[in-house]
């Protein structure tokens, strides 16, 4: 009886799952989970749900997503409903394997991160504040309370929405999937996208310039110029590499990557081989 029950979510647990993301999405946020913790938090609220009785695959459960997440938390809540309903559908007997799960989670996070942040800091955000300060005159207490009732307003119906749907598409898109024959292709073109998506974030926000200058008589040759006109990026390409290289081949973890770039960027500011 206890396995009939596995992968067995009510909606009051989808919605348990949904408060605890909604609270703890920004929990505990570090550079090497980011999100992850609050997807620790939001499925081991329903673990007991996903696996009764069942402490080990809990276990699992809790480990295979102490990896980074990142998304937009309010319209990139459908992402961690995508990985609720798919935890469901594996605990419930799929054959979905891990990497499956986080392949997905890793494609999609990007996308609505970016949708997210366009629509709701970026423009929604403003828009309510905009008005709420305009009602704030002499020290009102109308423009706050504007800004927090239809904020809450218009995000908590949108948001539990989301977040519901996507767990409902998680369960439908790997059924899908499975019953197609074409696990190991979509697993593939998710990693493909994920690492797409984490490349062009390091390319548009990492910036590393050399500081090297070679002279002769009158002539100066400014080695990072002729480095960006023939392959632009191509230090921060290096430095990718290297990151990957140490962490995939040698096992570093993020933190020691980390003193480890922090130390090459001390002395190549005092050694003028790195520049501002």
């Amino acid at each position: 009886m206890a396995d009939e029950k596995k992968g067995k979510l009510s909606k009051k647990a989808i919605r348990r799952a949904y408060w605890q993301w909604m609270f703890y999405n920004l929990s505990v946020q570090n550079f090497e989970r980011m999100q992850g913790p609050g997807i620790i938090k939001m499925l081991a609220s329903v673990k007991d749900d996903l696996y009764p009785s069942d402490p080990e695959n809990q276990k699992e459960l809790l480990a295979r997503h102490t990896v980074f997440f990142n998304t937009e938390p309010y319209l990139g809540c459908i992402v961690p409903g995508i990985i609720l309903g798919m935890e469901a559908q594996k605990a419930a007997g799929g054959d979905i394997a891990d990497e499956f799960i986080n392949s997905i989670s890793t494609a999609l996070m990007g996308p609505f991160a970016g949708i997210g942040d366009s629509l709701l800091p970026g423009t929604l955000i403003p828009i309510l504040l905009s008005i709420a300060i305009g009602l704030s005159n002499n020290g009102s207490m109308i423009g706050p309370i504007f800004y927090i009732v239809v904020f809450l307003g218009i995000m908590l119906p949108l948001t539990w929405f989301l977040f519901s749907t996507g767990t409902r598409m998680g369960a439908d898109a790997a059924e899908l999937v499975l019953s197609g024959g074409i696990k190991n292709k979509v697993t593939k073109a998710a990693e493909t996208i994920g690492l797409i998506v984490v490349g062009a974030i390091t390319a548009s926000y990492v910036n590393i310039k050399t500081g090297i200058v070679f002279t002769s008589g009158e002539m100066v040759i400014n080695l990072n110029d002729k480095l960006e006109s023939v392959f632009p990026k191509l230090l921060v390409l290096l430095f990718a590499f290297l990151s990957f290289y140490l962490m995939k081949k040698k096992k570093w973890s993020v933190n020691k990557l980390m003193l480890l770039f922090l130390i090459i960027a001390i002395v190549g500011y005092f050694t003028h081989i790195l520049a501002l």
